[in-house]
C-alpha cells in the first residue's frame, strides 16, 4: 500500500474539459494533481464527472452532467447498443471518429515505438458507417433471457432488439435467433454465438438447427475463400479488397526462389493473392480448422506452390531456420496481442527483404515495429483502415524494408 497517497477521490464530482480521446476510446482530462480517464466522452466536452476509481495520480470517471457538449458529439442513434459497449464511438460524428483513430495510431507509434512520424497516417474510411459487419459474436443469457452484446467491463448480456452493426443477412439471422429465444427454443445454457456471412449465405456456430456450421464462400479480390463461422475472417465487407490491395503493395517478387511467408494466415485471405506474386508461399496458422480451409482454398485455386502448416510461428521457426533461405517477403497478421517475444526473435533471424505487418492494435504494433527497426528495418509506408466504425478499434498496415533493399 502507498502510505504517501492522499485521500481517495472516489465519489467526488469534478468539472473539467476533455482534451482528447486516447487508446481504448476514453477521454483524457485533468484536475489538480490528477489525470482523468473519462468514459463515453468526446474531444472538447465540458463535463462534470464522478470519480469511480482512484489510482493515485490517475483516476477513472464517468460523466454525470454534460455542461457544454463538444461539436463532435451526437445523440447515439441506437441507445441500447451504445449501452452494451459494442459501439463505444456511436456518440461521435463519423469524421471525428476517423480523426481520433488517426491520432491514436500516431500517438502509439511516437510514444511506444519511438517512431518520429511527422503527421498522423492516412486512414481509409468505411464505405458504410452502420450495417457493415460480415462477422459477429452474440451472447445469449437464458436467465433474463437476453441476446446481444456484453456490457462494457462486465459479463452481463445487454438485450438488443436488433444489431445495426451487421449486414442485412446477419441482421436477419439475429432476428431469427431472437424469435427462437422468445419462444424458449435457444436452450437452457449460456451461449456465445459466432456468425458470418458471404455470398448471401449465413454460417452460425453453434447452429440452432444442429450439426456443423454451414460453409460459406467469399469472393475477395478475384479469389474464392471457403470458411465457416468458427474461422477468423476480416469483418468489414466494404474494405476487404482495399485491404488486400494495400497489403500486396510491395509483395511482388515473381523470380524469387525462396518462399514468401504468410504468418497467422487464417483461411488464406492474404495467402492466395500472395501466391499470385510468388512461386512458393508458406502460410502458418495455429488453428487447425482454418489451416485446413486455407490449404483447400489454395488447392481449389490451383495454386500449387502454397503449403499451409498448422503450427505456431515459434514451432515452425525451428524448422525454418535450417530449411529455407532468406524470404523475399513476409506478411503477418497477428491477433491483438501482436508477436510473442520468441516469435519476434525468430522472424528477425529470417531477415526477410520486405515485411508487411497488418495489425488490429496500434500499441502492440508500435512495440513490435520498434524491435524490427532496431534490427535494420525502415518504415516505408503506414496506412490505417476503419474496419470498425462506431468502435475505438482501428486496423493498420505497416510496410517495412530491410536496409539495402529497394521498396519498389
Amino acid at each position: 500500500m502507498d502510505r504517501t497517497a492522499g485521500p481517495s477521490f472516489v465519489g467526488k464530482t469534478i468539472e473539467t474539459t476533455v482534451e482528447r480521446l486516447v487508446a481504448g476510446g476514453v477521454g483524457l482530462a485533468h484536475a489538480p494533481g490528477k489525470t482523468l480517464f473519462v468514459a463515453a466522452a468526446a474531444p472538447g466536452d465540458r463535463v462534470r464527472v464522478r470519480i469511480e476509481r482512484d489510482q493515485g495520480k490517475i483516476a477513472h470517471a464517468r460523466i454525470v452532467d454534460l455542461v457544454e457538449p463538444s461539436p463532435d458529439r451526437i445523440e447515439p442513434p441506437f441507445p441500447a447498443l451504445a449501452a452494451s459497449g459494442a459501439a463505444g464511438f456511436a456518440h461521435l460524428r463519423y469524421p471525428a471518429q476517423l480523426a481520433v483513430k488517426q491520432a491514436i495510431v500516431h500517438d502509439a507509434l511516437r510514444r511506444i515505438g519511438n517512431i518520429p512520424l511527422e503527421a498522423a497516417p492516412e486512414i481509409v474510411p468505411s464505405p458504410a458507417e452502420w450495417g457493415y459487419r460480415i462477422r459477429a459474436e452474440w451472447h445469449y443469457d437464458p436467465v433474463q433471457p437476453a441476446l446481444g452484446f456484453l456490457a462494457a467491463g462486465s459479463r452481463r448480456v445487454v438485450d438488443l432488439p436488433d444489431d445495426p452493426l451487421v449486414v442485412p443477412e446477419l441482421a436477419g439471422a439475429f432476428t431469427d435467433l431472437r424469435a427462437r429465444m422468445m419462444a424458449g427454443r435457444l436452450g437452457d445454457e449460456p451461449l456465445t454465438i459466432q456468425a458470418a456471412t458471404a455470398g448471401g449465405a449465413v454460417s452460425l456456430h453453434p447452429d440452432p438447427a444442429g450439426g456443423e456450421p454451414q460453409e460459406i464462400v467469399a469472393e475477395v479480390a478475384g479469389e474464392r475463400l471457403t470458411f465457416d463461422a468458427r474461422c477468423f475472417f476480416q469483418g468489414n465487407g466494404g474494405l476487404l479488397e482495399p485491404l488486400v490491395e494495400e497489403a500486396m503493395r510491395f509483395a511482388d517478387a515473381p523470380s524469387a526462389e525462396s518462399p514468401a511467408l504468410d504468418l497467422f494466415c487464417g483461411v488464406g485471405f492474404f495467402t492466395l493473392p500472395l501466391a499470385r506474386r510468388h512461386r512458393r508461399v508458406i502460410g502458418l496458422e495455429l488453428d487447425p480448422l482454418s489451416a485446413t480451409f486455407a490449404q483447400r482454398n489454395a488447392d481449389e485455386a490451383e495454386l500449387r506452390g502454397v503449403r499451409i502448416a498448422a503450427q505456431s510461428v515459434e514451432e515452425w521457426g525451428k524448422e525454418a531456420f535450417r530449411s529455407y533461405g532468406r524470404p523475399p517477403f513476409l506478411l503477418l497478421d497477428p491477433p491483438r496481442g501482436g508477436l510473442a517475444p520468441s516469435a519476434a526473435r525468430g522472424l528477425l533471424k529470417l531477415r526477410p527483404s520486405r515485411l508487411t505487418y497488418v495489425s488490429c492494435d496500434p500499441a502492440t504494433l508500435a512495440r513490435d515495429l520498434k524491435l524490427m527497426m532496431r534490427d535494420g528495418y525502415a518504415l516505408e509506408r503506414l496506412v490505417a483502415f476503419d474496419l470498425f466504425p462506431q468502435t475505438p478499434h482501428v486496423e493498420v498496415v505497416a510496410h517495412l524494408v530491410r536496409a539495402g533493399t529497394e521498396a519498389g
